[in-house]
């Protein structure tokens, strides 16, 4: 029999101390996606995963908004966020800043998540990732593409090859927080 832990179990940090705690060297950039509810569904992901920020880019929206509140439980005041009006001009001062840019895309020479989990790239505790996710519809821009250093695809079976973008985020948060700790 399983019984079901109450939130008072969970150990989880209140807000000032989810503040304080350290985060992740993984920011997520979002570029031009549609969606309230994916946006405060990456929000809450963030939070679950102790991502550094979100930067959102484009036609994505900020908070507050209603939409990104229900989907985010309260992540978008957890989590650190920033807006810049172009993705392809938030990449590039994240590289300027060192970070290792990271898209989320099929592309020609995209690594499946597995290799990249499972030995053939190592990810570096000490160095800051940057973590591109695209529109729901036409993906990351191929300006933006242009500008990564590694593209990342998620391994799929079925006829549709594609994630919805919060489904994405999970899985991709996931497999670096594996490849970071562990």
């Amino acid at each position: 029999m399983f019984r079901k832990l109450l939130n008072s179990e969970l150990g989880r940090p209140s807000l000032e101390e989810y503040k304080t705690l350290d985060k992740s060297p993984v920011t997520v950039v979002l570029d031009n996606v549609r969606s309230r509810h994916n946006i405060g569904s990456a929000f809450r992901t963030c939070d679950a995963f102790r991502a550094g920020g979100i930067i959102l880019c484009g036609i994505s929206s900020t908070p507050p908004a209603p939409e990104i509140h229900k989907s985010a439980l309260g992540a978008e005041f957890s989590v650190d966020w920033t807006y810049r009006e172009s993705t392809v001009s938030a990449v590039m001062e994240l590289k300027a800043a060192g970070y290792t840019v990271i898209g989320v895309e099929q592309t020609e020479n995209s690594i499946s998540t597995d290799d990249f989990l499972y030995g053939r790239r190592a990810l570096d505790p000490g160095r800051k990732y940057a973590v591109i996710f695209g529109n729901e519809v036409h993906g990351i821009s191929q300006e933006a593409v242009d500008l990564c250093d590694i593209t990342l695809e998620i391994p799929q079976w079925g006829t549709k090859h594609s994630l919805n973008v919060s489904v994405a985020i999970g899985i991709v948060l996931y497999v670096l927080g594996r490849g970071l700790h562990g």
